[in-house]
């Protein structure tokens, strides 16, 4: 049984790297799709371009603004005449951000009453909003604290402190790179899986396996072992980039995250075996895998977290195998996760692999027979 198998995998295995569209597959798409992933997919707001409506010509509103055009994320702080011209700079997108000075902002201060200043956000990007208004906010509080200081007024009693663990700089890369991980891993994993009773049925060579002296399990074993194969070699090759390439530091136990990467391989696996049983054609199964793979990247937590998603919809996230994998992968990168805690994310999708397995085999024998 072991020696039949064993041919099946090394054909299944040559299979895949004499079609060089297959080979092209396998090696370049994952890469690039990484790199251009790790610097694309980022939350950070780096380059803000903000308009200026200064009603008031004294020295502390030039100093206010000057606060602005020294940050290092305002690239462009440009002044507008009116309400006319800000609101045309939003519409246009040519600023997220308009800065609204009073008239009475130097003689509020002056007298030592609160001056106003308005913010103007563009709600269309509404996470880039919030994270600008993060910052004009920051600005602000220290050139009020600055004001005080010269004033000799004591400062605030109670000064913030903020320190970021595990991501000190909050390099958004570090977070997205480690989910990458899993999401470049699922979708490889499924089509190859899925791609490789297809090809046979295109090939017309389905029919000489069900003729050979292989059993229903014996072709099902010799189908997912190529893709375990493949997935572990191009999951390691992410790692290595992610590692040493993008540098972002992986502090866990490589042995741990293997452990999860086997376990979320496998369950990965069924899904692409239960797709190939159930399709007749490649183009079919291209396509059964990118339905599962778009709603499995979404409910992972990979783009939003699970907690802001709807209370009927987070049930459906305890369904994806990606979930689990995420949240070990971005733990062993950065905060060490201890057993304890990745097997509390492995046992589900140790369950998911064993539900799959089982039914793309129970699904797999029926179309045998």
């Amino acid at each position: 049984m072991l020696r039949r198998i064993a041919f099946l995998i090394i054909k299944e295995l040559l299979a895949v790297w004499r079609d060089p569209r297959s080979r092209m597959i396998l090696i370049v798409p994952p890469i690039v799709q990484l790199v251009i992933f790790a610097f694309a997919m980022t939350q950070d707001v780096t380059v803000i371009r903000m308009a200026v409506l200064n009603r008031d010509l004294g020295e502390p509103s030039r100093a206010l603004i000057a606060r602005f055009s020294g940050a290092p994320y305002f690239a462009a702080v440009t002044p507008v005449a009116g309400e006319a011209a800000a609101r045309a700079a939003l519409d246009a997108g040519d600023a997220i951000l308009v800065l609204e000075i009073g008239a009475d902002f130097s003689r509020d201060l002056a007298a030592g009453t609160p001056a106003r200043v308005g913010l103007l956000l563009d709600g269309r990007r509404s996470n880039a909003a919030q994270i600008v208004e993060g910052y004009a906010e920051r600005i602000i509080d220290r050139f009020n604290q600055d004001l005080r200081a010269q004033g000799n007024r004591p400062p605030p009693s109670t000064v913030l402190v903020s320190r970021a663990w595990f991501n000190p700089n909050l390099t958004a890369r570090w977070g997205t790179v480690p989910a990458l991980i899993g999401a470049l891993t699922m979708l490889l994993g499924m089509v190859v899986t899925a791609l490789s009773v297809a090809r046979e049925r295109e090939l017309g060579t389905f029919e000489q396996l069900l003729v050979s002296p292989l059993q229903p399990v014996e072709i099902l074993i010799g189908k997912a072992v190529p893709a375990f194969l493949i997935g572990i070699g191009e999951a390691s090759a992410i790692l290595a980039i992610a590692v040493f390439g993008l540098g972002v530091p992986f502090v866990g136990s490589v042995a741990l995250l293997y452990a999860g990467m086997t376990t979320y391989l496998l369950a990965v696996i069924g899904v692409g075996l239960f797709i190939s049983s159930l399709v007749s054609t490649q183009q079919q199964a291209i396509l059964g895998a990118f339905t599962f793979f778009a709603p499995a990247v979404l409910l992972s937590g990979f783009i939003t977290p699970l907690e802001n998603m709807p209370d009927w919809l987070q049930p459906l996230t305890l369904l994806d195998p990606m979930r689990y994998f995420t949240i070990i992968a971005r733990g062993l990168f950065l905060k060490a996760m201890p057993l304890g805690d990745v097997a509390h994310d492995l046992w589900p999708m140790a369950l998911i692999a064993a539900f799959t397995l089982a039914a793309a085999a129970w699904l797999f024998g029926r179309r045998l027979q």
